[in-house]
């Protein structure tokens, strides 16, 4: 009744068929992982621009204004003199102070013997700053 090609031919549709369904089903999870991406980006702009609306409200002069008079005791809140701001001239020089690190010994590295160092010290050197 069936020949061993048509057996052979009915395997390789239901195999291709089975493979196609696989392939289409994992296409959809694709899709429905990249569409819950997007779906959080969204969500995540919102948050931004309901944050940004909710600083620019926050950081209104006039409502600042207003708190800098209402806690002006409890802040010592004072206005700015003209003779408190300053050009980068007028602010003091810090002090430079150099150390000669030259007549420093440098550990095992500084010992010219070849004999390695009399304190039985390892003469490896590291990064290690020691005084």
């Amino acid at each position: 009744m069936f020949r061993t090609s048509d057996i052979v031919l009915i395997a390789v549709m239901v195999s291709a068929a089975a493979l196609t369904y696989k392939a289409k089903r994992e296409a959809e999870e694709q899709l429905a992982s990249v569409q819950k991406i997007e779906a959080q980006i969204r969500y995540e702009e919102d948050t931004i621009d309901l944050l940004k609306a909710d600083w620019s409200l926050l950081t209104q002069p006039s409502r600042l204004q207003k708190l800098a008079e209402t806690y002006k005791s409890q802040l010592a809140l004072e206005p700015v003199n003209a003779r408190q701001i300053v050009g980068i001239d007028d602010l003091p020089a810090k002090p430079l102070n150099i150390e000669d690190l030259s007549s420093q010994r440098l550990g095992g590295m500084a010992d010219n013997s070849g004999k390695g160092p009399a304190d039985g010290k390892d003469p490896v050197v590291t990064g290690a700053i020691v005084q």
